[in-house]
């Protein structure tokens, strides 16, 4: 199947909000990024098959050393990049699920001065950077790019469609057709209208086969129909 590199720009896009933003939206983008990923069928199975057989609560006893009446506690980050996704994974369930009070976490493992502001800017850095990375090593720039150049296509595809359809339904309005001909139409371009906003390619193909029925029937074929045809022939 091919790969959604759209849902993955967003999981992206997300991460960067959480390495280059502050505390308070913190709890909030973490949030974001677990839906991405459930939204992700690419990064739902990456993060499956990381956490398959994961112990994270031995994972916590060996890379998080707590707070003494003494001293701060401190992390120590997975060296290993399936491990560094795992873990990370399961802190951001944990933190978005209220198990981690992120708050108490940053000032237990990440304490400057006593500085939400400070201690995140550390999390961000050693946790959500190297994180954000490997997901993207995963997922070369290269290819997606090629897809958002490919979805760009396809969109201004869809766009010229729908001015055809548009400039057809005026068209057509200028015939002498049957009242009964000229429903069928509308319902025919309503239709087609609805298929192109929702990017339905399916649906736009079947009436398109109609309404190219539909022309012959009336004896309405243009240049302008015949683009319609071959443009969405494309798709």
């Amino acid at each position: 199947m091919e790969i959604n590199y759209e849902e993955i720009e967003t999981f992206l896009g997300i991460c960067n909000d959480l390495v280059g933003g502050k505390f308070v939206d913190a709890d909030t983008k973490i949030g974001e990024a677990l839906a991405a990923i459930a939204k992700s069928r690419e990064l739902t199975n990456l993060f499956t098959a990381v956490t398959q057989g994961y112990d994270f609560t031995a994972a916590k006893k060996a890379f998080l050393i707590p707070p003494t009446n003494t001293m701060h506690g401190s992390i120590s980050i997975p060296a290993e990049r399936r491990e560094l996704l795992a873990f990370v994974f399961c802190l951001f369930v944990e933190i978005d699920a209220g198990i981690l009070p992120f708050s108490r976490f940053l000032l237990d493992y990440f304490y400057i001065d006593g500085s939400f502001t400070g201690s995140y800017l550390i999390f961000a850095d050693r946790v959500v950077r190297p994180f954000r990375d490997i997901v993207r090593d995963c997922y070369p720039e290269s290819k997606r790019k090629g897809y958002e150049v490919k979805r760009r296509a396809r969109e201004e595809l869809f766009g010229q469609i729908g001015e055809l359809i548009e400039a057809e339904r005026a068209r057509l309005n200028a015939y002498a057709l049957l009242e009964v001909d000229r429903a069928a139409s509308e319902l025919l371009f309503a239709g087609l209208s609805n298929a192109v906003l929702s990017r339905d390619e399916t649906v736009l193909s079947a009436l398109l086969a109609g309404y190219k029925y539909f022309l012959h029937y009336v004896g309405g074929e243009d240049e302008n129909s015949n683009r319609l045809f071959e443009l969405a022939a494309t798709l």
